[in-house]
């Protein structure tokens, strides 16, 4: 049986368990990886309030991560929330340092679903430096409107984005039947479609995806597979109950 490999998130910590540091790591265990976790914030929420969050001081961030990275080989890393575009540079700086073929993916949360606003005013010179360095970027159709302010459509948006790295823009926010999403890398335009599910809203859903896409890049799975697999595990969380806190499901078909 082959050792699991390790995943890191950097994420911030949510006391309800589903978003942020807890629901990856829930994440990357149900998909066979093992979760290695670093906190960025500490906030005061559950699924249907959020009332506060107290940010981690970036160096201690970053000594959390070289920490891991010196104990553990440490391929791919999911980004989550951040304090600030600033400080994800900073951090992206440490981990190429570590490892330069470090694989990120960066899930841009820019508000949280119970309404609270993380980040207001995107720097279109540090976003665009960031990319460059970004495997893959996951943004729901509203975070996607806030990295690329202009009046274009939300794909053509999208679009722009992937001139700097593959682009998954989410549909969970469509008011389509179905919920699409779209992969943008290398020219080529993806699609995934699933049947839109009856009370499927769940608090931190783009965690689950951006972290389930994470764990199958480690397990090998080229990017449009590990999407395609990824897109399986959201749509079965999404449908997992009618609350808001989704359960996270086991696959003992895709075990090692």
């Amino acid at each position: 049986m082959n050792e699991r490999p390790f995943v890191l998130t950097i994420a911030g910590f949510d006391p309800s368990g589903g978003a942020g540091l807890l629901s990856d790591i829930k994440t990357f265990e149900a998909n066979q990886v093992y979760g290695l976790g670093v906190c960025t914030a500490l906030t005061v929420q559950h699924e249907n309030q959020f009332d506060s969050v107290q940010w981690v001081d970036n160096e201690l961030i970053i000594k959390q991560a070289k920490l891991l990275f010196e104990k553990y080989s440490i391929q791919y890393v999911k980004i989550g929330l951040v304090k600030s575009l600033d400080d994800l540079a900073e951090i992206i700086t440490a981990l190429l340092l570590w490892n330069l073929d470090v694989i990120i993916v960066w899930d841009p949360i820019l508000k949280a679903s119970a309404g609270f606003n993380f980040h207001d005013e995107i720097n279109v010179n540090t976003l665009k430096t960031i990319l460059k360095h970004i495997y893959v970027l996951t943004p729901n159709l509203p975070e996607a409107n806030l990295l690329i302010n202009d009046s274009i459509n939300t794909e053509q948006k999208a679009l722009i984005l992937a001139e700097n790295c593959a682009v998954l823009l989410k549909g969970g926010h469509g008011d389509l039947d179905e919920s699409k999403d779209l992969l943008f890398y290398r020219n080529h335009r993806v699609e995934y479609l699933a049947k839109r599910i009856i009370h499927g809203e769940k608090h931190g859903s783009g965690c689950v995806l951006s972290s389930a896409i994470t764990a199958n890049l480690a397990k090998g799975f080229p990017l449009e597979k590990a999407c395609e697999e990824a897109k399986k595990y959201i749509t079965a969380f999404l449908g997992s109950n009618d609350s808001l806190l989704g359960y996270h499901h086991f696959n003992s078909k895709i075990v090692s």
